[in-house]
């Protein structure tokens, strides 16, 4: 399963550290990323790592979050800068897990950020 942590609330222009752990048997973990939704939207796509560290970002979060990844830990992270108003969501990780299951993308329970003054 994954675990998110970090969430919270913080002003305009402030940061945020999100964590996503994975857990259970693991054997391999391919591409991670992560996710958010707005109230009212769709779910969007952030960013994602690959295993070899490649990074992509929409162009939103671009220049402001950082998406890194420990395989050691099986954790991804998403250090989140220059908050304002629009990243306010519930994030969600996503990791391509291959484990005692076979390979499949798992999901984590979502963790709330609120961006507000």
């Amino acid at each position: 399963q994954l675990v998110e942590s970090g969430g919270g609330l913080v002003q305009p222009g402030g940061s945020l550290r999100l964590s996503c752990a994975a857990s259970g048997i693991i054997f391999s973990i391919y591409d991670m990323g992560w996710y958010r939704q707005a109230p009212g939207e769709q779910r969007e796509w952030v960013a994602s790592i690959t295993r070899g560290d490649t990074t992509q970002y929409a162009n939103s979060v671009k220049g402001r979050f950082t998406i890194s990844r420990d395989n050691a830990k099986n954790t991804v992270y998403l250090q989140m800068n220059s908050l304002n108003f629009e990243d306010t969501a519930v994030y969600y990780c996503n990791a391509d897990i291959f484990g005692v299951a076979g390979r499949r993308a798992y999901w984590g329970q979502g963790t709330q950020v609120t961006v507000s003054s």
